[in-house]
């Protein structure tokens, strides 16, 4: 299991230096502790995150690193709706490439980005970070209008259904009318 460097600052959510010239030859598992998801679960406006766990292999191809594996987490969020906080289990697949910069274009210059490049994390010297990789990869699994399971008893508490509709517009009617 790769361990967070003690040296590293308190502030630092969640990182995982890897040296490129020491990869592990087999999977790892990274898991944030408590410090850790607390403060993920903070950056990421999460009531909270119980367990965060990545299973990753790290293949070097020259300077070029991939890192192919999955992470599960198990958060608390709050619904879109209701604003309660419900459970929710992310299993994600992690499919990353740590490259060094391209030095091809001018900083002016306009570059179209392919799908296989958006998951291109630029890097300069010998280490990079993996827990922030594996952070943000989990940000974008979080479904920020996630509905929890009293949603539908919310809508019809508040009327956010709505006689003329649904959506924003809608809601923001019944909250006037509630208003006259």
């Amino acid at each position: 299991m790769i361990q967070p460097d003690a040296s590293l600052p308190e502030a630092a959510e969640f990182q995982r230096i890897i040296d490129i010239r020491h990869l592990p030859p087999v999977a790892q598992e990274i898991a944030a502790d408590e410090a850790e998801r607390r403060r993920l679960a903070g950056r990421f406006g999460l009531s909270a995150i119980d367990s965060m766990v990545a299973t990753v292999t790290m293949i070097a191809e020259g300077t070029t690193i991939s890192v192919t594996g999955r992470i599960r987490a198990a958060i608390i969020q709050a619904c879109a709706i209701s604003g309660e906080d419900f459970p929710v289990a992310i299993d994600e697949p992690v499919d990353l490439r740590f490259v060094h910069p391209k030095k091809d274009y001018s900083p002016d210059e306009e570059i179209e980005l392919s799908a296989d490049l958006c998951d291109e994390i630029e890097y300069e010297g010998l280490t990079f970070d993996l827990g922030e990789a594996l952070a943000q990869t989990l940000a974008l699994a979080i479904d920020p209008f996630a509905e929890g399971p009293d949603a539908d008893r919310a809508r019809a508490e508040h009327n956010l259904r709505g006689e003329g509709g649904n959506g924003a517009f809608a809601a923001l009617g019944a909250l006037k009318k509630n208003a006259e």
